[in-house]
């Protein structure tokens, strides 16, 4: 069955069936390009967050060591690769799919023009029938004036002369018709039994191949994203991944490494009876004696005013060791570098000697001495942080006293000295001016001695920046002073 042989008379069904199937190729590449659309913005949108999200510098270096934030890094990461997928898709759909069609929607339309502008014009009926009509209206006019009796026959005879013409005019309509018809009828035939079926199934082909076209434009709307999915299966996989690799006991141990401080707990305080007064100084009141208020501070104010010291003193024990271990591992390999670059150059200074036309012994002079001279340095100070660190590990008994404030201080003997002498001598010491101002991030529980807890969005003073351990001291609104971490806050 084929349109030509069983449509030959749906001329207008077949035009509009043509067209309508045009029309959803037109329409269904304007649904892929919206599609497509919808891809780039979600991958933009996907590329903003992921962005927005990623972390950078040495905070976040710093927060990235413990499972839970580097995982939550590697999910961020997986997403900008996801979005990277979904741009793909849109780039693909749009290349296969939309260009491809819109192109071959241009060549259906032309040639569904060319095929359906064809057609015939009417033959000679229409004249031979106009004839035929006058002639026998003029042979009626003849007949009429022949029966008039009183007709003159010069008029007669007119008017059968006038007859005559027009029947010989009618005859010679009558057979150009007839010849006209029977071509016409040819023609007919062929257009009907030839042309007319060629026509037409050359317009069922061409809505075959548009349907084919579609379908494959159909199939390729999921074959795009298909193709994807490892890649994409391979995003998710890694998100999973991320959530299984968090670890709560690894990143509690590494924040106890982080901030252990190795201070010992603050002793009891005594009870401060003031009503018993000032007792002059003896062995007896020496047991009695009221004490001095503990400070809470694990580090003194003027400790903390002067710059970082070389040997970490200005840390508390536990982090002191670990900076002093961390520095003797950083000139232990920078000195082992200096010491391979050394034995290099003696190998090379004795193979010059044995081979002087391979170069000048004398020439690689400097770079034996310099290197010497650097091995030297490095030696010395690996034996000064060394003993920093042994002193370390020692402990020193005055430091330890005035950090843990384990020892208090004991009241003059002088019974004129005042037992509030501790706060004079504070509101003698200058008044400290704060060096700038942050918001805190997150909120800090200062649990531990000498630090001082604080809320999410807190404007606090910086009393001291952090001088690369981690810390610093900042004064709250409410007058309370301590340490906190550095990465808590933003300036």
């Amino acid at each position: 069955m084929d349109w030509g042989t069983d449509l030959w008379d749906q001329y207008d069904g077949i035009d509009k069936h043509t067209q309508s199937g045009l029309d959803l190729v037109d329409r269904y590449v304007k649904f892929v390009r919206e599609r497509t659309e919808i891809e780039q913005n979600y991958a933009k949108q996907l590329r903003n967050l992921s962005k927005k999200y990623l972390k950078r510098g040495s905070k976040e270096e710093q927060e990235c060591g413990f499972t839970n934030h580097q995982s939550f890094q590697d999910i961020v990461n997986e997403l900008n690769d996801y979005a990277g997928q979904r741009e793909l898709i849109a780039e693909n759909m749009m290349t296969g799919i939309c260009v491809e069609l819109t192109k071959y929607l241009q060549d259906l339309k032309q040639e569904r023009k060319t095929n359906l502008e064809k057609c015939f014009k009417p033959g000679t009926k229409r004249r031979f029938a106009k004839e035929w009509g006058e002639a026998e209206k003029a042979t009626q006019q003849a007949e009429k004036i022949e029966n008039d009796t009183n007709a003159v026959k010069a008029d007669v005879e007119k008017v059968k002369q006038h007859a005559h013409v027009k029947t010989h005019t009618a005859e010679e309509c009558r057979n150009d018709y007839a010849a006209q018809l029977q071509k016409y009828n040819k023609e007919q035939n062929t257009f009907y039994y030839t042309e007319i079926p060629q026509l037409f199934n050359k317009l069922q082909d061409m809505d075959e191949r548009r349907i084919r076209c579609l379908a494959e434009g159909y199939s390729q709307f999921a074959e795009v994203e298909k193709k994807v999915l490892p890649i994409i299966t391979k995003c998710l996989d890694g998100i999973s991944m991320a959530g299984r690799n968090t670890n709560g006991k690894q990143d509690s141990l590494r924040f106890i490494e982080q901030h252990k401080s190795g201070f010992e707990r603050p002793a009891e305080v005594d009870f401060e009876d003031y009503s018993q007064g000032i007792k002059p100084a003896s062995s007896d009141a020496n047991l009695n004696q009221p004490k001095i208020r503990t400070k809470l501070w694990p580090f003194s104010h003027k400790k903390t005013k002067s710059p970082a010291a070389e040997d970490f003193s200005h840390l508390p024990p536990e982090q002191r060791k670990k900076r002093l271990q961390s520095k003797i591992d950083d000139i232990t390999k920078e000195l082992q570098k200096e010491l391979d670059q050394s034995e290099a150059l003696e190998k090379m200074r004795g193979v010059y000697e044995r081979n002087p036309q391979m170069g000048d012994p004398a020439s690689l002079e400097p770079q034996i001495t310099q290197t010497s001279q650097n091995v030297g340095r490095l030696r010395g100070q690996l034996t000064k942080y060394e003993s920093w660190l042994a002193e370390a590990f020692r402990g020193d008994d005055s430091t330890n006293t005035a950090v843990n404030d384990n020892q208090y201080c004991s009241m003059s003997a002088d019974p004129s000295q005042n037992i509030y002498s501790e706060f004079d001598e504070d509101f003698d010491e200058d008044v400290e001016t704060p060096i700038g101002k942050a918001t805190a991030l997150y909120t800090f529980q200062g649990s531990s001695q000498g630090t001082v807890s604080i809320t999410e969005g807190e404007q606090l003073s910086v009393m001291e920046s952090d001088k690369g351990d981690g810390w610093m001291r900042i004064l709250r609104a409410n007058g309370d002073e301590g340490y906190i971490p550095s990465s808590y806050v933003k300036f």
